[in-house]
């Protein structure tokens, strides 16, 4: 029996490029979240967001501050921010260090979950199937699903971490090439300031996908 391929991990390298270009490559990638109890909650990424310098969106846009640090550190790390004093979001750290730019991971398409999480989520109610697609459909609701809160931020994304990121899978590469409109490029989600700006990306026809 032939083994399945070891996932490639996506390097820290690959990521320390204006984020407006990694954003729509990180669409396909999986990320991964391993439990403490070494389970693991595994999602397709299917819509991103670019956030960069001069982008009066960003956090970074004006200074830097004990918030948005990890923005101007190096690629390939964690920022978690909290947003209505309750919501987690979580960012790729891209560009160069010193330069202060992230891509929002807003929304996965699961391919596996603990039997024993979904238990837990179905103790008041059964979840039904289109439910189960919308587990992680927006950027709070995935931070929820995969545990992930502000203690996360500025950890480097690899395997000896609790997340980190894989490459597309070939096949994933190969429709893709045969269907580039595959992919969707249009204006960022909630914003007051460069809601202009055409920085976001999702695959089309996912059900997973915030909003389409």
């Amino acid at each position: 029996m032939n083994s399945m391929p070891t996932p490639l991990i996506v390097d820290p390298s690959e990521l320390a490029v204006p984020s407006i270009q990694v954003a729509p490559e990180l669409l396909g990638c999986t990320l991964v979240r391993q439990l403490p109890d070494g389970e693991q909650i595994r999602g397709l990424i299917v819509e991103t967001e670019a956030y960069a310098p001069d982008d009066p969106a960003c956090h970074a846009y004006r200074r830097r501050t004990p918030r948005n640090a990890v923005m101007f550190g190096p690629a390939g790390v964690s920022y978690v921010y909290l947003i209505y004093g309750m919501y987690c979001c979580l960012n790729v750290v891209t560009d160069l260090e010193g330069v202060p730019s992230a891509v929002l991971i807003r929304a996965l398409q699961l391919e596996s979950v603990p039997v024993s999480l979904l238990a837990q989520l179905e103790q008041t109610q059964p979840l039904t199937p289109k439910q189960r697609i919308r587990l992680a459909s927006g950027p709070g609701k995935l931070c929820r699903l995969l545990q992930i809160n502000t203690q996360f931020n500025g950890l480097p994304l690899r395997p000896d971490q609790p997340l980190w990121l894989e490459h597309r899978t070939s096949a994933f590469q190969q429709s893709l090439e045969q269907q580039p409109s595959a992919i969707i490029q249009t204006t960022r989600i909630g914003l007051s300031q460069g809601k202009d700006f055409p920085w976001r990306w999702y695959l089309a026809d996912c059900p997973s996908v915030s909003k389409v």
